[in-house]
């Protein structure tokens, strides 16, 4: 059985909708990320255009300001939906690893 797009989040995925609780464009978005995990994760320009895209066509984010060819994006309600989803899965990972991590199962 296919997959549901965005059924869960990248690292990429969940950092660019993190950033995106502040109106920014693309290029800050890349420092962004860069910034709030140490350098840990890191997005090229062609996986972050292509994700805002995907993200504007399942509406998460919109579209708020066009500066020549800057483009300025910011979460919409079903964005923060979706990143709050993702939020409530990892923890429910962190929890199993906690219950099962260090018992019988390892």
């Amino acid at each position: 059985m296919a997959r549901e797009k965005f059924q869960t989040l990248t690292e990429q995925m969940f950092y660019i909708l993190l950033c995106l609780q502040r109106e920014c464009c693309g290029v800050d978005v890349m420092a962004r990320v860069s910034e709030m995990t140490g350098g840990r994760v890191v997005i090229g320009p062609g996986t972050l255009y292509s994700l805002l895209e995907s993200f504007q066509r399942e509406g998460f984010i919109a579209e708020t300001k066009v500066e020549g060819r800057r483009r300025s994006y910011r979460i919409t309600e079903a964005g923060q939906r979706r990143l709050a989803e993702e939020v409530r899965r990892l923890r429910r990972q962190a929890e199993d690893y906690e219950l099962f991590g260090e018992g019988e199962y390892a």
